[in-house]
């Protein structure tokens, strides 16, 4: 039966709408269906109207206004409360890898050595129905210590070390919609349906096994969302008979509003909350985004904006200093790298790079760095091995770090070149291709790309256009300019790749997509939404 509705199952008002997946009935099971549909009715209308609130939000930026720390909330920043508290499985976390939670991958990742894996249903997966159901068996099974994974090709069998890292799992952010499950007539949250049909069924093997339910939250852009997410944690808690503070979240600074509001983000979860991360490439393309339309906020070639530059580093030391204060884990960067099999030279290079900014993230004080590749697991934990033989470095409080509303609005200064413009548009595109083929997570210029870089890329290039750029060559951007060079990269990847390999992928469509987002007269909030209808797969 390729059609499911929840008609037959006795839930009133909820429809499954999509070409079954393979072992879908095991994760939708009345119960948890049930369970989504409680989640929804309870905070989809909150959810929506936080959405709104976004919206209204941009429309002040676009009329200039900026962006300071909240005069109403003062009494949070300088009150002295600490979170609840960090599970025992937690207290260390000094290289987390991050992935999507494909079979395979997800065992590697359990057993890459890292202290943490955050199973990504976000940035780095395609949410096409296949992947959400598959990722959710797979997650489950790697809770029960049953996944396995046999590679026909290579005679390898994969199964789970007796030691692995520790599980956290990304849902979509509150902006996103799964249009292949309608609840009362409309899609539910995608945040929400992640989230629940986790936890809905590995709770109970989770506590079993001495961990937790444990989630990564991205893309807040206040702490009022902060606060909606709470009250899901505890809605579901008492829902499941859990204990307050059973649910434990990290959130990802990764947008400059919540940069403003850290305290304040982490008070609202103070129940719940074990840290924040550093979300620096979609914290890069919400700079961009969010002053797309003021001409001060243009920012140089996305390769000369590090973590270096004043805003990014008061940016990062700011949230080293807040979660200090409050008792939590302050988790620095994705290093995007992966290794380079066939050129030691340029290998050495770009591991000398991931260890340079491993050796700055720890210093200044992080207690746990991103990695996106096994292979730079050895590499960013002996620096922080080095430097921090303890657990964490929460002890180091930063009282030294002072950070002012111009130090987070600094514009990094830099060149717009035409390899910068070249860059973006062969990376956004190639990952668009690959995203609407179902691939998220896409190996590209050595460099393990996801949404947030090709977000940054579109961004760039819209942000560019929008105010009559030029290049450090004089020329001036413009559509004609960007048409001809996408034709250049076209015909580049066409000799790389074959005339078969671009006829029967997807790039007419990610030209037409890019094109739009990059260079239309509206900025789409997220590429990936316009993106997203090309997957929806509803049955017929």
């Amino acid at each position: 039966m390729n059609h499911m509705t929840a008609t037959g199952l006795g839930i009133d008002g909820l429809e499954v709408n999509a070409l079954a997946a393979p072992d879908q009935a095991d994760i939708l099971t009345p119960a948890a269906l049930t369970f989504l549909a409680g989640l929804e009715r309870t905070f989809g209308d909150r959810r929506r109207a936080l959405l709104a609130e976004r919206r209204h939000i941009q429309a002040r930026l676009d009329q200039g206004w900026l962006p300071d720390f909240l005069p109403e909330t003062e009494d949070v920043r300088t009150g002295d409360w600490t979170i609840a508290g960090i599970p025992e499985d937690l207290q260390d976390r000094r290289v987390e890898i991050t992935g999507p939670p494909d079979r395979k991958m997800t065992i590697n990742a359990l057993n890459s050595g890292a202290s943490v894996f955050m199973a990504d249903f976000e940035d780095s997966l395609s949410p096409t129905w296949q992947n959400l159901i598959a990722g959710q068996i797979n997650l489950r099974d790697a809770v029960n210590r049953t996944i396995s994974f046999e590679d026909t090709a290579k005679g390898r069998r994969y199964a789970l070390n007796a030691n692995t890292a520790v599980l956290i799992v990304r849902p979509r952010g509150w902006h996103l919609e799964e249009h292949h499950v309608f609840i009362d007539g409309a899609p539910m949250s995608a945040s929400l349906f992640d989230f629940g049909l986790y936890l809905f069924h590995n709770y109970d093997a989770l506590r079993g096994r001495g961990t937790g339910p444990y989630f990564y939250l991205p893309k807040l852009e206040s702490h009022l969302e902060a606060r909606l997410w709470s009250d899901v944690f505890r809605h579901a808690e008492d829902t499941l008979g859990l204990s307050r503070g059973t649910i434990k979240a990290t959130v990802l600074i990764e947008t400059i509003l919540a940069a403003f509001q850290m305290d304040e983000i982490l008070h609202e979860l103070r129940e719940h909350i074990v840290g924040l991360n550093c979300g620096r490439w979609d914290y890069i393309f919400s700079i961009i985004k969010k002053f797309r339309n003021q001409r001060a906020f243009v920012l140089p070639d996305r390769a000369e904006v590090t973590m270096t530059s004043l805003a990014l580093r008061a940016y990062s030391q700011l949230l080293i200093k807040t979660c200090h204060r409050r008792k939590a884990h302050a988790i620095g960067g994705m290093a995007a790298q992966i290794p380079i099999k066939h050129d030691a030279a340029q290998n050495d290079a770009a591991m000398a790079k991931v260890r340079a900014d491993k050796e700055r993230e720890v210093r200044d004080g992080h207690d746990g760095t991103w990695v996106a590749h096994p292979g730079l697991v050895s590499i960013a934990k002996p620096v922080f091995d080095a430097e921090m033989p303890q657990p964490n470095q929460i002890a180091k409080t930063r009282d030294d770090v002072e950070v002012t509303q111009a130090d987070l609005l600094a514009v990094p200064e830099g060149s717009i070149t035409e390899v910068g413009l070249r860059t973006n548009i062969r990376v956004g595109l190639q990952y668009v291709e690959a995203w609407l083929r179902g691939s998220g997570c896409v190996p590209l210029g050595n460099l393990m790309e996801d949404a947030a870089t090709a977000e940054i890329s579109r961004a760039q290039i819209w942000q560019w256009l929008k105010h009559g750029v030029a290049l450090d060559d004089g020329r001036t951007i413009t559509r004609d300019l960007i048409g001809d060079l996408l034709s250049a990269e076209l015909d580049g990847l066409s000799t790389e790749r074959g005339t078969d390999v671009m006829t029967t992928g997807r790039y007419g469509e990610a030209v037409e997509l890019f094109l739009a987002a990059a260079t239309g007269n509206d900025f789409p909030d997220f590429l990936t939404l316009p993106a997203y209808d090309r997957i929806v797969t509803p049955s017929v």
